[in-house]
């Protein structure tokens, strides 16, 4: 089985190389490169095709929210986890909103920063309930009108009871329960909202479930 392989994105040279100890240490990780701003991240990323991008966002040079937005261009292109403080910078939602599959807190334990990795690797979403919450509280105003999405007009009901409970950051596991259906079928469920929206991620779909007003804040 082939590495996961990493590129790691931070102007603090110490948080690159304790992320980089970190991750060569991992059975079945390997860091294949480094940048210090987003212009660095983008051109490194093009050469070194790394599988997943972990991503400061405050960055010189060019944001690690604009890297993240062209690297999530292409469906092909890495999985962007974010890099964040405890005061959850503004960028992050938008990160989001551009393609990230999910952020991490800087101060992570290192076991969550593998699992991270992992987890976007095989092309889903890391959002930790509480954390998604804090986020959409605070840059999703509450009670602004939206104009409805037609996206989702697309959705059958299911598929937006489906969603709404994806958006509450539900496992699989528990939108099976909560519709009383199986887990099989939950998964099926999220699939087709994946493809009908035309989203890379779970990490996309609970933005979308706030901005159209499925879930209110």
């Amino acid at each position: 089985m082939m590495p996961i392989r990493v590129l790691i994105a931070d102007d603090e040279a110490v948080v690159r190389d304790s992320l980089r100890l970190l991750i060569e240490h991992e059975p079945g990780m390997v860091v294949v490169a480094e940048a210090a701003d987003g212009v660095g991240a983008v051109e490194r990323a093009a050469v070194s095709h790394p599988d997943v991008v972990l991503m400061d966002v405050q960055m010189p040079i060019m944001t690690g929210l604009e890297a993240t937005r062209q690297l999530c261009r292409e469906a092909a292109g890495p999985r962007v986890i974010v890099l964040t403080t405890f005061d959850l910078d503004e960028y992050a939602f938008e990160a989001l909103q551009v393609g990230a599959s999910g952020f991490l807190l800087k101060n992570s334990p290192p076991s969550d920063v593998l699992r991270a990795v992992r987890v976007a690797s095989e092309g889903d979403a890391l959002l930790a309930p509480e954390l998604t919450r804090r986020l959409i509280d605070r840059f999703v105003r509450p009670g602004t009108a939206r104009l409805a999405d037609p996206r989702i007009e697309k959705l059958t009901e299911r598929e937006r009871e489906t969603l709404t409970l994806v958006g509450r950051g539900l496992s699989n596991a528990e939108i099976a329960a909560k519709l009383f259906v199986t887990q099989t079928t939950a998964r099926t469920y999220v699939s087709r909202i994946l493809s009908k929206l035309g989203a890379r991620d779970r990490a996309q779909l609970v933005v979308l479930a706030y901005e159209t007003r499925l879930i209110s804040v």
